[in-house]
């Protein structure tokens, strides 16, 4: 049985037009806090589409169409808000759950802090990686292939952890801001290209 063997080599120009990363931003996770106490019950007797379970749950679950996110609110005033697909979704989608609380009478006071707590992505490389001689050629990480197939590296600027296959494909999560999800991947690129720890196909023509 032959081993196998990574593509052959091929040149910076031809990598650059083979290698593009594609990046998509599969989630982000927003914080907003209203600095009021609700009363959730109320709430839910204002509001239709509301979906709140004290016993299993002490958060409201308040779900909108475009942009399609949920948005859970605590008594205390806290609100975290998931499933948008861009910071500015995030922002939009928090402003619009507490414009909907308004319509519905429930007093608000002022205007919600916005915090964006975690920006999750997905990356393709399109090449190769060698995940072995990554995890001895990078600081801070962790392969163990019998247990899961990808290889998890903490990097510390953009402070992100990224799961690497060997496929090429990537996660990223951890990140505060798009921007810092874009950077690390360029970075890890450009690391992986110098440490010959990716290879490309060549285009097929």
């Amino acid at each position: 049985m032959g081993c196998r063997r990574f593509p052959r080599r091929i040149s910076l120009r031809s990598r650059e037009e083979v290698a593009n990363p594609i990046i998509n931003i599969q989630n982000v996770v927003a914080t907003a806090s209203l600095e009021q106490k609700f009363d959730l019950h109320t709430i839910v007797q204002a509001t239709s589409g509301v979906e709140y379970r004290p016993e299993a749950f002490p958060g409201l679950v308040y779900r909108l169409k475009k942009p399609k996110t949920a948005t859970l609110i605590f008594s205390s005033g806290k609100m975290v808000c998931t499933g948008a697909k861009s910071e500015r979704q995030s922002r939009k989608a928090v402003m619009k759950v507490v414009e909907y609380l308004r319509k519905s009478g429930i007093v608000i006071n002022g205007r919600p802090e916005i915090q964006i707590q975690n920006v999750v992505a997905s990356a393709e490389l399109r090449g190769i990686i060698d995940l072995e001689k990554t995890t001895y050629s990078l600081e801070k990480t962790m392969y163990e292939p019998e247990q899961f197939p990808g290889l998890i590296y903490r990097m510390n600027d953009p402070k992100v952890v990224i799961l690497l296959f060997t496929s090429g494909n990537l996660v990223i999560t951890g990140a505060k801001k798009e921007e810092e999800v874009h950077r690390a991947v360029a970075i890890l690129k450009k690391t992986l290209e110098e440490k010959e720890l990716i290879r490309y196909e060549k285009e097929r023509r």
